[in-house]
């Protein structure tokens, strides 16, 4: 199938308030230009230099998706057009992302990064972190940060049991910490599942889901 009959089987498959964030890292603009020519405008990247290439290239109405693992000197590159930045792993970065916003008069939204996987190869903070964060002092005086939501990865497993319970876990997460609320902390977004469980992770609660492969084929 192509890009665009890919887009459209998984949009059809999806309920209508799931956001599909179609994965782009490692693809060509031109590739990329094909799902945006059948509509599509939400697109994630892992690495900000290929991100900020591709932004400059392309159409200015697509909302980039910083998906990846984020260090706080890449923070300045996409500060200006980032749309929604996944992976906040620690507060350190909170506070580098609020500075570098600012700089551009932004407010730059965010998901705090859940571990919720058995792989130590995978990022993420303690739900208990999180609370510790939403409660503290210093939070609540960033002006230029929103958190809409949380993000997590399952691990990489066949065992659907596993992932299941991971993202049960995730979502149980988000409801606890709603209770939180405040003008910088508005949970909306739960972001799960990938190519091969975005079925489950629906199922689970997830309402933005990342996928790539079922999209653009297998990665460079």
């Amino acid at each position: 199938m192509s890009i665009q009959q890919n887009l459209k089987h998984i949009l059809s498959e999806v309920p209508k308030n799931v956001t599909l964030v179609a994965v782009s890292k490692t693809k060509p603009v031109a590739t990329i230009m094909e799902a945006y020519n059948a509509g599509h405008r939400f697109f994630g990247e892992n690495k900000v230099q290929e991100m900020v290439d591709k932004y400059e290239e392309m159409p200015k109405d697509i909302d980039w998706h910083m998906i990846g693992h984020l260090q706080r000197n890449k923070v300045k590159y996409m500060a200006g057009f980032v749309r929604l930045i996944h992976g906040v792993d620690s507060f350190k970065l909170l506070k580098e992302i609020n500075k570098q916003a600012k700089k551009h008069n932004r407010i730059i939204d965010c998901l705090f990064q859940i571990k919720i996987a058995e792989e130590d190869s995978k990022f993420g903070m303690k739900a208990e972190d999180v609370s510790n964060i939403l409660s503290s002092k210093e939070f609540s005086e960033l002006q230029n940060i929103r958190i809409t939501g949380l993000m997590g990865m399952a691990t990489f497993t066949d065992d659907e049991a596993q992932i299941k319970k991971e993202f049960m876990y995730l979502k149980h997460t988000f409801d606890t910490l709603k209770s939180f609320e405040t003008f910088n902390f508005k949970p909306e977004i739960i972001s799960m599942g990938m190519s091969g469980d975005y079925k489950l992770a629906i199922d689970c609660g997830s309402n933005m889901i990342r996928v790539g492969s079922s999209i653009f084929g297998a990665r460079n």
